[in-house]
């Protein structure tokens, strides 16, 4: 990395601990709910334009047709854009993205990049809700701002719990991941526990600057409190199933306890993936 690649990064960096936020990302969220013709349609265009959005897998492959930027965001796809593997066995991708780290939890540790990691207990917010995964299985999945974004199933498993875990909003990107310690568990996120086939199973949809919010099935768009907020449910969701969205792009972290799937060699970090493709399997 050249001198002047390492000093933008560091600027990037520190301008992450002085930016405001929440209040940032709140003026955003306005921004992207709007509805008059003139800002939604030159916000999107200038997005579509910037990010190379491929409209042609989208069910409304018109932009300008969509209400508001948030709606365009959170777009549907066509009918069988992406098949969700049939496989019993199979685990899934929640998103399309790219594999930002994927592997074991080791000693309750979930690697984030370049020696930095995370505690699953800070993670999950709850020391006995976490306790199951400590030493299982993890990956976590970077939604780009070109990317679809909502999140599905990785597999057939019952709701059970959500947990609301307000934080930070630090950008969810390489840099940060590899310079801002426990990044994943310090953003605003909401953590999604399953009783499945193969024990429990966590989807954490973790918040980052200018997100302007995270929506699940279950409690629908989520409004900041700034504490913990825990909800019980009682839920099934197939495999491949719309669990939530994100209303701007950032990161779904998979939990499964140890021993009970592994993943697929062939992933590893940076590597793309699609929302339904096989990325593991249960033993």
């Amino acid at each position: 990395m050249s001198l002047t690649s390492r000093l933008k990064q560091q600027i990037f960096i520190k301008a992450q601990n002085v930016v405001p936020q929440h209040q940032l990302s709140r003026i955003v969220g306005k921004l992207a709910a709007a509805e008059h013709p003139i800002v939604k349609n030159a916000v999107i265009s200038a997005f579509k334009a910037q990010y190379g959005i491929d409209m042609s897998i989208a069910e409304q492959s018109n932009a300008l047709k969509y209400k508001s930027f948030n709606e365009f965001f959170t777009r549907a796809l066509k009918d069988g854009v992406r098949e969700v593997d049939q496989d019993p066995r199979s685990i899934v991708s929640p998103a399309d993205g790219a594999i930002s780290q994927i592997g074991t939890i080791v000693e309750g540790e979930v690697f984030q990049a370049k020696g930095q990691s995370f505690s699953v207990e800070k993670l999950i917010a709850d020391p006995q809700l976490a306790e199951p995964f400590k030493n299982g299985q993890f990956a976590t999945v970077y939604l780009s701002p070109k990317d679809y974004h909502r999140v599905h199933m990785p597999f057939a498993g019952t709701l059970t719990e959500t947990l609301y875990v307000p934080g930070e909003l630090f950008s969810v990107n390489q840099t940060t991941a590899e310079n801002i310690p426990g990044l994943f568990a310090r953003n605003e996120r909401m953590v999604c526990l399953f009783d499945t086939e193969l024990g429990r199973m966590a989807v954490v949809l973790v918040g980052a600057m200018i997100v302007a919010g995270i929506e699940t099935v279950a409690t629908g768009k989520v409004k900041p409190t700034g504490r913990l907020e825990l909800n019980q449910h009682d839920l099934f969701l197939e495999k491949g199933a719309e669990l939530g969205r994100f209303y701007l792009g950032s990161t779904a972290v998979v939990l499964f306890e140890k021993d009970k799937m592994q993943w697929d060699a062939a992933f590893g970090a940076t590597s793309a993936v699609e929302m339904g493709k096989a990325l593991g399997h249960s033993l």
